[in-house]
């Protein structure tokens, strides 16, 4: 199989899991608080990681500062998702998730200020028409007139999402140089589960699983166990893959969680908005280019 067809493939499990993933969290983060949607998923995901680690037998002999860069970006990775679920628990599943495309800007911005990354004519366009549609999307424009500028609710949580996302990208891109994508993937889902369980304590929030059913278990931790997977697809595809490929095609996600959003939850949208959403995405997309 060819890298370009491989890449796509890769990139396109990506898009799915997380895009899944994504819905699931919206839904679940409003039956039983962000917190324990986002722990007991991202523990059943640690756990499938360890189940790939004993398959693949990676060799651990990364250095300590990899390991603690590691826990720094699952720190950077979960408040991404605290806020992302906060949004969804708040406001419309389509809005926040096409809010959320902003992260591809922080990424960027990052990669130029601090890693030397400079962008083609293309992808400057492809920042510009995400930047329109988080607008276009983000706010309610049919109520200025009455009330005046306001953002849709969940919005300004998922910009704060959005922002600790782009962190997290780069600082993963550079321990995935060093300690491949199976340990990754497993140093960050561990830190994760420490991170949450430190600021469960501090915080004083209950993240046992209390009276949650049966059935919302089983879906949570099958929703972790997607999103590992998507996380391990993409982490294994930067490193055999065409990144320029994989990264736009993965980063598309939201096209699954808003469709998902509109046919499962009914989601409304004015036409500016589905026009907001439209022009995030294809902004995506032309930041492979």
């Amino acid at each position: 199989m060819s890298t370009t067809i491989l890449s796509i493939i890769l990139g396109i499990g990506g898009m799915f899991g997380w895009g899944i993933y994504d819905f699931l969290g919206g839904v679940f983060a409003r039956q039983i608080g962000s917190i324990k949607s986002l722990f007991w998923s991202q523990l059943a995901g640690f756990i499938s990681i360890l189940v790939l680690a004993v398959v693949f037998k990676p060799v651990f002999n990364a250095p300590a500062w990899v390991i603690l860069l590691s826990l720094l970006a699952a720190i950077f990775y979960s408040a991404g998702y605290l806020f992302f679920f906060k949004g969804f628990e708040m406001g419309n599943v389509s809005i926040v998730a096409a809010t959320m495309n902003l992260w591809a800007v922080f990424t960027m911005l990052f990669a130029f200020m601090f890693m030397g990354q400079r962008l083609s004519a293309m992808q400057t366009a492809g920042v510009l028409m995400i930047l329109l549609g988080a607008a276009l999307a983000s706010v309610n424009w049919g109520e200025i007139g009455k009330q005046g500028f306001r953002l849709s609710s969940g919005v300004k949580e998922a910009v704060f999402g959005a922002f600790f996302f782009g962190i997290f990208w780069n600082v993963s891109e550079v321990i995935s140089e060093k300690a491949g994508w199976v340990l990754t993937t497993l140093y960050i889902k561990f830190g994760i589960i420490l991170f949450l369980l430190i600021f469960s304590l501090a915080a004083k929030r209950e993240i046992g699983p209390g009276k949650i059913s049966a059935k919302t278990r089983s879906m949570i931790l099958l929703m972790g166990v997607i999103e590992a997977g998507a996380v391990a697809l993409v982490n294994y595809g930067l490193t055999i893959g065409d990144a320029i490929l994989i990264t736009p095609i993965a980063s598309a996600l939201s096209i699954v969680t808003i469709t998902l959003a509109v046919i499962f939850l009914k989601d409304k949208i004015t036409k500016t908005q589905g026009l907001g959403i439209i022009t995030a995405i294809t902004g995506i997309i032309a930041t492979a280019f």
